[in-house]
C-alpha cells in the first residue's frame, strides 16, 4: 500500500473511500436515479459509488454542486476553481485541493499561481485581484465572521463586481459544507439531511447577498 499524500499538489492523487461503495449491479432504483447525474458531469467512479450509500442526499448534494461550480455568469469558470482551492486549502484537503488546482491550472495554462498559494497561502506572491479573493475564501472558511468590510471593498476596488463576491462566497460556503464529512467518513452526512442542508445554503447565502450589498453599496449591482 502506497503512503498517504500530505503535502499539497497539482497532481490529483488516487482517492480510495473508507467505506464499502455501492456496487453499481445491485444498486436498488433509488440510487440509480440519484446517479444520474454526477459530480462535474463525469462518468461513475467510487466518490459517485460511496455518495449513493444515502441516495436522498446525493440526488440534492450533486446539482448544487454542479450549478455553483459551472453556472453561466459571475466569476469566470478558472476563478470559481481558485475560490475552491482557497477553501480546500484552509481545510487541509489534499485530495480536493488538487483536484481544483488541477482544473484552474488546465483552464488558465498557468501553474505559477497555484504552486505559489500551496507554498505560502495567504503570502502568496500573486496579482492583487488573486490576493483580494484569497484573503476573502480563506478567512471566510476559518471564521466567517472574521470577513469584513474592508475585504469586500478590497475586492471590488481589484474590480470584483456583486455577483462575482456572491460567487466567490457560495464556491468557499459549498466547499467547505462537503469536505470535512467527506474526509472523515468518504461518504455524504447520513439520510435524511438533505433537505436542511439546501435549506440553510439557501437562507445563508440569501443573508451573505444582503451583507455584501450593505458593505459595499457602490459595486455593481446583481444579476
Amino acid at each position: 500500500m502506497s503512503e498517504p499524500i500530505k503535502d499539497f499538489t497539482t497532481v490529483v492523487p488516487f482517492w480510495e473511500p473508507r467505506v464499502t461503495p455501492v456496487v453499481l449491479q445491485q444498486a436498488t432504483d433509488e440510487q440509480l436515479e440519484a446517479m444520474k447525474v454526477t459530480v462535474s458531469d463525469t462518468k461513475i467512479g467510487n466518490y459517485t459509488l460511496v455518495l449513493a450509500l444515502d441516495p436522498e442526499t446525493l440526488q440534492q448534494r450533486t446539482p448544487l454542486f454542479n450549478g455553483i461550480m459551472y453556472h453561466h455568469g459571475g466569476l469566470s469558470r478558472a476563478e470559481t476553481e481558485f475560490g475552491a482551492v482557497a477553501a480546500s486549502v484552509v481545510n487541509e484537503c489534499i485530495y480536493c485541493a488538487a483536484v481544483h488546482a488541477n482544473r484552474y491550472n488546465q483552464l488558465t495554462k498557468d501553474e505559477v499561481v497555484m504552486d505559489r498559494i500551496f507554498a505560502d497561502r495567504e503570502d502568496a506572491d500573486i496579482d492583487d485581484r488573486q490576493k483580494a479573493m484569497l484573503n476573502f475564501a480563506t478567512k471566510l472558511s476559518q471564521s466567517p465572521s472574521e470577513a469584513d468590510k474592508a475585504d469586500v471593498e478590497r475586492m471590488v476596488e481589484n474590480g470584483l463586481g456583486m455577483d462575482e463576491i456572491f460567487d466567490l462566497t457560495t464556491v468557499s460556503v459549498n466547499i467547505c459544507l462537503g469536505q470535512p464529512a467527506d474526509a472523515r467518513t468518504g461518504r455524504a452526512p447520513s439520510s435524511g439531511v438533505g433537505s436542511p442542508i439546501l435549506w440553510f445554503f439557501s437562507a445563508f447565502t440569501q443573508a451573505m447577498k444582503d451583507s455584501v450589498r450593505e458593505l459595499a453599496p457602490s459595486a455593481r449591482t446583481w444579476p
